[in-house]
C-alpha cells in the first residue's frame, strides 16, 4: 500500500523552490553588491564590477526561467538541480575566482537548458519556438562569460569582453520578457474583457511580435559584437514604439478590476522604456548602464514579482492577487529604478540614490519572499 501512495504522490512543482529562492538572492545580492564598493572591503568580492550583474542575470533570471518552464518534476531531478544552482550562487559570491564557483554556474545553465529547451521545440510556426533558442542563449553566455573571465582570454571580436556580455544578456532578456510577457497578457487581458461582452482584436498581434523579434534579435549580437552604435540604436528606439503600440491595443484601461493585469502591462511599458532610455544613450554615444537598469529593475523586477505572485495566487487560492498584494511591490520598484536611473554612469557619487534604489529593490523582494512562503503553506494545507 505504501509503495503505491508513493506512486500516486504528486511531483513537486519547480517554482515552489526556485521562486523563493530567486527572490531572496535578488533581496540580498543588490545591497551587498552597493556594501561591498561603498564599505571598501570589497567583500563579497563576487558582487564586485560584473559581479552583480552575473548574479541577477545568470543566477536570479535563470532561477526564474527554471521555476517557470520546468513545472512539475520528480524530486531525483528538481533536488539535485535547485541544490546545483544554490552552490553555484554561494561559491560565486563568497569565492568567484575559485575553480568551484567558476564550473557550477555554467554547469547549472547547460543542464537547465538540456532539460527545458527541448520541452519548446514542438510549435511550426517560427514565432512561437522562440522561447528554447532564447533560454539556450542566456544559458549559452553563462558559459561566455566563464571563458571571458575565468580563462583570462583577452577582448577579442570572437569573445567579448564581460560587460559586452553582460549587455547583450540584458538585451536577451529584453526580448524573452517581451515575448513571454505578451503571450501572458494578450489571453488574459482578452479573457477578461469576453466576460464583459467585449471582443479583443488585438491580442498576440503576430506582425509586431516577428517585427519585435527581429529588432531585438539584431540588438542582441550588436551588443556583443559592437559595430555601429547607431544600428543597435535605432533598432531599440524601434522595439521602444513597437512595444508600447502593442500595449496600447490591449485596451487595459477596460480592466480596471484586474490589478494584477495591470501591473504586469506596467511591467511590460518598463521595456518601452528601458529600450527607448538604452537606444537614445547609443545614439548619443553615452554610457547605457544607467538605462539599461530601467529594464533589469523596472521591467524584470516589476515583471518578475508579478508573475510569481500570480502563479502562487493561482495555485494556492485558485484566484488572483489582489491591488494590496501586487501594487506596493511594482510601486518599490519603480522607485528602485528611477533612482537608479537618476545616480547615473558614477553611482557612487551620488550614494543617497544608490541606496534608496537598493533599499527599495531588497524591500520589494523580501516582501515578495515572505508571501511566497505562506503561499506555499496554504497550497501544502490545502492538499491535504
Amino acid at each position: 500500500m505504501s509503495k503505491l501512495n508513493t506512486k500516486r504522490a504528486p511531483k513537486p512543482q519547480a517554482f515552489w523552490l526556485f521562486f523563493p529562492a530567486a527572490s531572496l538572492l535578488a533581496a540580498i545580492a543588490v545591497p551587498l553588491s552597493v556594501w561591498a564598493v561603498w564599505s571598501g572591503t570589497g567583500w563579497p568580492a563576487g558582487l564586485l564590477g560584473a559581479g552583480h550583474g552575473h548574479e541577477l542575470i545568470f543566477g536570479f533570471a535563470l532561477a526564474l526561467v527554471a521555476g517557470y518552464t520546468l513545472g512539475p518534476q520528480p524530486k531525483t531531478l528538481l533536488y539535485p538541480l535547485f541544490g546545483l544552482w544554490l552552490a553555484a550562487r554561494l561559491s560565486w559570491i563568497f569565492l568567484p575566482h575559485s575553480l568551484l564557483a567558476q564550473l557550477l554556474g555554467p554547469a547549472f545553465a547547460l543542464l537547465l537548458a538540456w532539460h527545458v529547451v527541448p520541452r519548446f521545440n514542438a510549435a511550426k510556426k517560427w514565432r512561437n519556438r522562440m522561447i528554447a533558442p532564447l533560454i539556450l542563449l542566456l544559458c549559452l553566455l553563462t558559459l561566455a562569460f566563464w571563458f571571458s573571465t575565468a580563462l583570462n582570454i583577452p577582448y577579442a571580436f570572437w569573445l567579448p569582453g564581460p560587460y559586452k556580455l553582460m549587455h547583450a544578456a540584458i538585451t536577451g532578456l529584453l526580448l524573452l520578457m517581451t515575448f513571454m510577457g505578451g503571450r501572458l497578457i494578450a489571453p488574459a487581458v482578452a479573457g477578461t474583457l469576453e466576460k464583459k461582452g467585449i471582443a479583443l482584436e488585438a491580442r498576440v498581434q503576430p506582425r509586431i511580435e516577428g517585427m519585435l523579434i527581429i529588432a531585438l534579435g539584431g540588438a542582441i549580437f550588436l551588443m556583443a559584437f559592437p559595430v555601429a552604435d547607431w544600428i543597435t540604436g535605432s533598432l531599440l528606439l524601434a522595439a521602444s514604439g513597437l512595444i508600447t503600440l502593442r500595449t496600447l491595443r490591449w485596451k487595459l484601461w477596460l480592466c480596471p478590476e484586474r490589478p494584477d493585469l495591470l501591473v504586469l502591462a506596467a511591467g511590460y511599458l518598463w521595456l518601452a522604456v528601458g529600450a527607448l532610455a538604452t537606444g537614445l544613450a547609443l545614439l548619443r554615444g553615452t554610457a547605457v548602464a544607467p538605462a539599461l537598469h530601467l529594464i533589469t529593475i523596472g521591467a524584470l523586477g516589476t515583471l518578475s514579482t508579478s508573475v510569481m505572485l500570480r502563479l502562487a495566487w493561482q495555485r494556492s487560492h485558485r484566484k488572483s492577487p489582489a491591488a494590496v498584494e501586487v501594487f506596493p511591490i511594482a510601486a518599490l520598484l519603480s522607485a528602485a529604478a528611477i533612482s537608479r536611473f537618476m545616480a547615473g554612469d558614477a553611482p557612487f557619487s551620488a550614494p543617497i540614490l544608490l541606496w534608496l534604489s537598493a533599499s527599495f529593490w531588497a524591500l520589494a523582494y523580501l516582501w515578495l519572499t515572505v508571501r511566497l512562503r505562506i503561499l506555499a503553506k496554504h497550497a501544502k494545507n490545502r492538499r491535504k
